[in-house]
This record gives structure tokens, C-alpha cells and sequence, in this order.
């Protein structure tokens, strides 16, 4: 939610550290509400927590992180906590004429914010987790939804190929993730939690819990890394220091002479509060993936196609497969994606679809992840947790015959390049088709010069989490590779590379705590940016 603006007189102005030591809230007609522990006045311009709070108190800044008292015979505002936002005027609320936005068409409480972030999924949670680990705020903080992202919406029912204990060490990262987990403030905003009013700081009584009483040597079902997605979200929401806003980003310009970018926001719903461009340092872009679903090079008019986050829901599988006769379903794919379908559709069959057969298209022989000392091999590549035990029971080639499964499905192998000759032969007698092959990058922001509005194709560097481009001149000659200030990427649109210490060959890290390794190596240059 953007932040809003009152109006009221009494309301109005940045207002300072008052009545060190007090206990609980009051208000004063002329300076609006006072949070009396070590904390400051709350005043107009930002927001609050606590939704039973009056029209007022909702619109006012936020910094205590503390339980208020709520004695409504003292005047006290019903919170929960409140935090703090710097008291900023907007055009409605400046008395001053000098106090008015340079650009009148720059919206949110900030003349300029240090950092946007666009996207809310693991990696957007990462990114502004890290950014106020490193003492970056000003941070406007920009999804559609801001509900854990494709993890939440379509995978809960996927089983991991994480081990619990990553998830944990990825929602402990970061003191702005403590402090969300442990439910305690600190005595700073920027430090750890602490002991406070008798609690202890400890693992025993956090929002992991649910995490904590799985074993943490094994997979489990994505929907506990949702939960702690949505936990983590609802936690930085209410951090001193982030804005949230509904929307997608649709446009961002460059402007080389100051370093900045002005970043063009959209919303569904727009409203009169909404914050729709903002002038930012950095734009941060974890926007996310999704599962490829190209056109065959041969496919009969009768063919559909199934998307594969359908296929990964045995809920939603079910659902579309009830009404169905006689059913035959092309899989292509050898990956952890394509075992996991597999286990679906095997599982549909052998229960309540007798009916149901799966033709099965692979390329290349199951590839299993290699757990060696100290590290990984195939670590991104190959099957491991649930998907990997099914796999080696079910379809290596020795056993599938044997199984249940091979009742169920058909293999068919083949080459690359043989694709077209091989459809033409099986696919005639299919329904359905679900691809897994893999995720492609969600469409990004259009990036512009500002000075000549000619169009930026960003160039990712896997190595470093930054961007280049080429540029090109007004008659259209192409010139030298230019960096992209201010602009980072993370998480699977923007994976970090690393090199296979077994077999040699390079891989994109894709996963949780693979995404909080890769920001943290990259965000001191985040940091260091000159602006």
C-alpha cells in the first residue's frame, strides 16, 4: 500500500525525538502522535500498522517497532507497533513555495528514493532485505501482488529439492530477517533484535517453527517456503525505511548526467494515493521466470497444450483430467520439473485415471545431483530429494519395466535435431502435451535514454549481478559497451554463474539461499554506487 497524505493542520510537518522513557502514546492537537518510548513524534506524511487505528493515526509515520500501550483514556493510538517514516511533504501539504518537487510529476514521499526494487518473490524479498542490511532505505518496493510470488501461487504443492535447513538459513540471513523471525525490535533500527521486556531471543519461539520441526536434512513441500515468503513480506512491509506499491513497472529512463533513473509505475486499480514515478539511484530487478511452452515443430490441430504449473499441482492436474475419457499425455523433458510431472501423472493413473497413459520424450539419460565432500556436483542440474528416490526406483531403465510405473509410461528416446520426425511419428495419439524444458525470463521494464529516448537492451553480467549496453549513435552505428549505473538484477531471471567443480561445465544458481549468496557477494557494489 503507497503511502498516504492528511491533510489536517494538525497534522502537518516533520516532527522530532520527544519524552524519552515514557511508557505509552499520546496526542497533542498541535504536533499529532507521540510514540513515548525512546522513539519519535508520529507525524503526517507516512503511515501506520495498526488498521483500527483513526483515519489519523493510519496516515502517520512509522518507527517503533516496540508493543504500544492502549489505553484509549490516555489518548493511544490502537497499534500494535508502530514504525518510522521521515516526515516528507508532498505539492498538497508544502506551505513553503520553495518546498515543491522540482518535477511535478514525481509522486511517493521521497525527492528521490535510493533503491526500487520490482518484484516481491524470493529474489525481491532478498534484494530489500539486503539493501537495509547494508543501511540503504528510501526504498520503494514494486509487485502486483506482493504474495510470495510463483513460489506461493503455483508451487505449494511441489516437493523441494532444497533441504529445510537452506530455507531456515535464507530466513535468517539478514538482521532485517531476524528481526522479523524473532517478532522482537532492536535498540537500534539497524541492529540485531534484543532481549526485551523478559523475552529471549532464541529459536525456540520464532515464525520458523513450522520449518523447525521438519527434518533438516530433507526436501519438504514448497508451501512451508511460501508461508515464509509471505511472513518475511508481511515483516518488511512494516520496516522503517520500505514503501510499498502496488503495480508493475513499465518504463524506467537513465539519465547519465545524474546517474539517476525515473522509474513509471502502473497499477490495476489505480488510486489518488498511488505512487506512479519516482526518481530512484537504483533499480533493482527480480521480476522473476516462467516455464517455456514454445510450438512444436510438428503438432496435430488436436494437440493441447497443458502449462507446466498446472502439471506441477496434483490438485489441479486432478481437476483437469476428471472429465476426460481415454487420455494419452506427452512429457517432454528429463529435468527435476519433468520427474515431478511424471510422479504426477503416474500417480493420477495408478489411482483414479486407469485410463490415463504418458508418452514420455527425452533426450538424455537421468542426471542426478552428486553430493561430494564439500560440494555439489550437477548441483543445479541434476535430481535430488523426492524427485530423485522416485526416479531411480521408476525409470532408470533396469527398473521401469518392473514398476508399476511402466504400466503407465512410455519412453521414448531421441536425438537432438530429431525433434519434428519423432513428433510426427508419436504425437498423433495425443491429447495433451506439457512441456518441461525449462524457464525464461518474465518481460522487463522498457529502459530508455533519457536524453535520447532511444531504447536500452540490457545486458546481464552473471558474474557481478550488474548490466551493460550497447549504444548506438543517431545515424544508427553501433558503438562500445557501456555499463548501466544503478541498474542490478537477482534471483532466476538474473542467477548467478558458477562453474560445476566436478564436471567443469557452467550453471545459473538457482534457489533460495543460492539467490541471498549471490546478492550478498554483489550488494557492496550496490552500496558503493555514486549518486
Amino acid at each position: 500500500m503507497a503511502s498516504k497524505t492528511v491533510a489536517s493542520n494538525a497534522l502537518a510537518g516533520p516532527l522530532r525525538l520527544i519524552n524519552h522513557g515514557g511508557r505509552n502514546v499520546s496526542r497533542r492537537a498541535d504536533l499529532g502522535w507521540t510514540c513515548a518510548r525512546p522513539c519519535v513524534v508520529l507525524a503526517a506524511g507516512g503511515r501506520a500498522l495498526s488498521a483500527t487505528a483513526p483515519a489519523a493515526v493510519r496516515s502517520v509515520p512509522r518507527y517503533c517497532t516496540r508493543p504500544l500501550s492502549t489505553s484509549t483514556s490516555r489518548g493511544v493510538a490502537a497499534a500494535s507497533s508502530l514504525h518510522y517514516f521521515p516526515a516528507t511533504r508532498t505539492m498538497a501539504t508544502h506551505s513553503r513555495p520553495e518546498q515543491v518537487r522540482r518535477d511535478s510529476k514525481l509522486s511517493g514521499p521521497y525527492d528521490t528514493y535510493e533503491a526500487v526494487v520490482v518484484g516481491a518473490g524470493p529474489a525481491g524479498i532478498t534484494a530489500v532485505g539486503n539493501l537495509l542490511e547494508n543501511r540503504i532505505d528510501k526504498i520503494l518496493w514494486v509487485d502486483d501482488h506482493f504474495n510470495g510470488g510463483r513460489v506461493n501461487a503455483y508451487y505449494r504443492e511441489v516437493p523441494s529439492n532444497t533441504k529445510v535447513k537452506l530455507f531456515i538459513d535464507f530466513a535468517t540471513a539478514v538482521a532485517p530477517f531476524r528481526k522479523i523471525v524473532s517478532g522482537l525490535p532492536s535498540r537500534d533500527r539497524w541492529e540485531e533484535p534484543s532481549p526485551s521486556d523478559g523475552a529471549a531471543v532464541d529459536a525456540h519461539n520464532d515464525k520458523l517453527q513450522d520449518l523447525r520441526q521438519l527434518d533438516q536434512e530433507k526436501g519438504c513441500h514448497l508451501r512451508h517456503a511460501a508461508d515464509m515468503c509471505l511472513m518475511l513480506t508481511h515483516g518488511l512491509e512494516r520496516t522503517p525505511g520500505v514503501i510499498t506499491q502496488k503495480g508493475r513497472v513499465e518504463e524506467a529512463s537513465f539519465d547519465d548526467q545524474s546517474n539517476h533513473w525515473t522509474v513509471n509505475i502502473d497499477s490495476a486499480n489505480p488510486t489518488p494515493q498511488d505512487i506512479s514515478s519516482v526518481r530512484a539511484k537504483r533499480l533493482i530487478l527480480c521480476t522473476g521466470s516462467a516455464p517455456m511452452d514454445p510450438k512444436l515443430p510438428y503438432e496435430p490441430e488436436h494437440l493441447q497444450h497443458i502449462d507446466l504449473d498446472v502439471a506441477l499441482s496434483p490438485t489441479r492436474l486432478s481437476a483437469l483430467s476428471s472429465s476426460q475419457g481415454e487420455t494419452t499425455v506427452a512429457v517432454i523433458g528429463a529435468s527435476h520439473s519433468a520427474v515431478l510431472v511424471l510422479m504426477n501423472l503416474s500417480s493420477l493413473a495408478l489411482s483414479t485415471r486407469p485410463d490415463l497413459k504418458v508418452k514420455w520424450f527425452t533426450r538424455h539419460p537421468l542426471r542426478y545431483a552428486e553430493y561430494e565432500d564439500g560440494f555439489i556436483a550437477r548441483d543445479n542440474t541434476g535430481l535430488k530429494g523426492e524427485a530423485a528416490v522416485w526416479a531411480r526406483e521408476n525409470l532408470e531403465p533396469e527398473n521401469l519395466p518392473n514398476s508399476p510405473v511402466g504400466k503407465v509410461i512410455t519412453p521414448i528416446n531421441y536425438e537432438k535435431g530429431d525433434e519434428e520426425k519423432i513428433y510426427r511419428q508419436h504425437l498423433d495419439d495425443c491429447q495433451y502435451v506439457i512441456q518441461a524444458i525449462g524457464y525464461a525470463r518474465n518481460p522487463l521494464p522498457i529502459l530508455i535514454e533519457a536524453d535520447t529516448g532511444k531504447k536500452i537492451e540490457p545486458i546481464f553480467d552473471p558474474d557481478r549481478g550488474t548490466f551493460t549496453y550497447v549504444t548506438e549513435s543517431d545515424d544508427g552505428t553501433i558503438g562500445d559497451l557501456r555499463p548501466l549505473p544503478g541498474l542490478y538484477g537477482a534471483g532466476i531471471a538474473f542467477p548467478q554463474k558458477v562453474v560445476d567443480k566436478k564436471y567443469g561445465h557452467t550453471e545459473f544458481n538457482v534457489g533460495f539461499f543460492k539467490f541471498m549468496k549471490a546478492v550478498k557477494q554483489w550488494v557492496p557494489q550496490w552500496k558503493g554506487i555514486k549518486a
